[in-house]
């Protein structure tokens, strides 16, 4: 059954190598079901179900993946549109948690759309790299002031909008120490370096008797709070727009991205670097975040942490398959999930974001008419609090430098339209 499934001897691999591989990536990316459901807690919605959606969510991800594009890369909620979905969308721009969902869900339609009738190749290879890039190390920087406000480290001040916090007291101390470990494991090579952490901060916490003991295993919670709870007409309104499109966009080069990144480490690509199954890998990626939506959580998306599983042999889908039951199993440890405080996965949130401006060093800054929509990306991300207004004033900028610089040639037909849509919104939507 295994061999017809999943092709082992063709790929060279073995049950038991794909098993230890799965174990791998979930370790690795397991810290998603305490990160995530705390982020969307803070949206107003039902941390036992955020929880049991987060979980849910990732497994029929996984098993899509696994049983019909045969790739071993795990999904779960993505960091960084968890946060945009929860500080830009509802406490941002004041929509409903119900109605951010339905914009997940059309994002998630719309790019199982583009991934049926391969239109996302050609919206990939019109974006400019350098875009690319400075979309993902905006969010890099969002992610960090996150980590860095959930954690106490730095407070809001009416004289200078942000100040030092107390960082002599025990959740900033905690914090610190959490970014600390993390990034002495995994220097380390310990795969589990992240969910480590967690575990380690959490329990230092409860020994302080910061957080109430709650038990560890215990049966999972309702998600009836967020089950089908989605606000389609809300969706729907033309204001939603600019939201849905960054849902979409980033979710579509987070994929590809992480795609490219674990087929060419298990050498699954072809010699041209084509990827075999591409349309069924990235309709996974998207019927994982329209399911999602409608158990209750933020886009679904596939994880770079996939890459871990590969190194340790992982080459077929059994490994997304084993990934997707250990999120099942881990349904049953929502009272550890619950007792983690914010503090304690600020430094898997940090973390996340030195990975991601790690795309800083492929920039060429000596081209001014590249390192400005970068820094423009960079900065007004974080400062206004959005990805969508970071996506969208980068677009903006790319085209007038370029203009301005006489290098229009180099703008595409897709910038130019995505630039007047954004100047419209900008103009007449805000």
């Amino acid at each position: 059954m295994f061999e017809a499934l999943f092709k082992l001897s063709e790929n060279n691999s073995t049950v038991k190598r794909e098993c230890v591989a799965g174990l791998t990536t979930f370790i690795t990316m397991v810290y998603i079901v305490f990160v995530n459901p705390a982020m969307l807690a803070e949206a107003g919605m039902d941390q036992g179900a955020a929880f049991v959606a987060t979980c849910i969510a990732a497994a029929i991800g996984c098993f899509i993946m696994g049983l019909w594009a045969n790739y071993p890369l795990a999904l779960a909620p993505g960091m960084g549109l968890n946060a945009f979905f929860t500080y830009g969308v509802v406490l941002g721009m004041g929509y409903t948690w119900q109605a951010a969902l339905g914009a997940v869900f059309m994002s998630g339609c719309i790019f199982l759309f583009l991934s049926l009738f391969k239109v996302r190749e050609w919206i990939i290879n019109a974006i400019p790299l350098v875009l690319k890039r400075a979309i993902a190390t905006g969010i890099g920087a969002f992610l960090a002031l996150i980590a860095l406000k959930n954690a106490g480290i730095i407070v809001a001040s009416p004289a200078t909008l942000v100040q030092l916090g107390d960082i002599t007291s025990a959740g900033p101390l905690l914090a610190i120490l959490s970014f600390f470990v993390i990034a002495a494991l995994l220097y380390r090579d310990f795969k589990s370096g992240v969910l480590i952490s967690i575990l380690l901060v959490t329990g230092i916490a409860l020994s302080l008797g910061l957080v109430e003991y709650h038990g560890v295993i215990a049966m999972p919670p309702s998600i009836m709070p967020t089950f089908m709870q989605l606000d389609f007409a809300a969706a729907f309104e033309l204001s939603m727009l600019s939201v849905i499109f960054a849902f979409l966009f980033v979710d579509l080069f987070d994929t590809s991205g992480t795609l490219v990144a674990v087929t060419q480490k298990a050498g699954l690509a072809d010699e041209k670097g084509n990827m075999p199954r591409l349309g069924r890998a990235l309709s996974a990626d998207s019927s994982a975040t329209i399911a999602g939506a409608m158990l209750g959580t933020s886009t679904t998306t596939s994880y770079i942490e996939s890459v871990a599983g590969v190194s340790v042999g992982g080459r077929t889908g059994l490994t997304a398959v084993v990934v997707g039951i250990c999120f099942l199993l881990m349904m049953f440890f929502a009272p550890l999930a619950q007792m983690v405080p914010a503090y304690a996965t600020a430094g898997a949130i940090l973390y996340v974001a030195v990975l991601m401006l790690q795309n800083l060093k492929f920039v060429n800054w000596d081209d001014m008419t590249d390192a400005i929509p970068v820094t423009v990306v960079l900065l007004m991300t974080p400062l206004t609090f959005s990805i969508a207004h970071g996506i969208a004033l980068g677009f903006i900028s790319y085209t007038a430098v370029k203009v301005l610089c006489g290098k229009k040639d180099q703008i595409s037909i897709s910038v130019w339209i995505l630039t007047a849509l954004f100047v419209i919104k900008f103009a007449f939507l805000s």
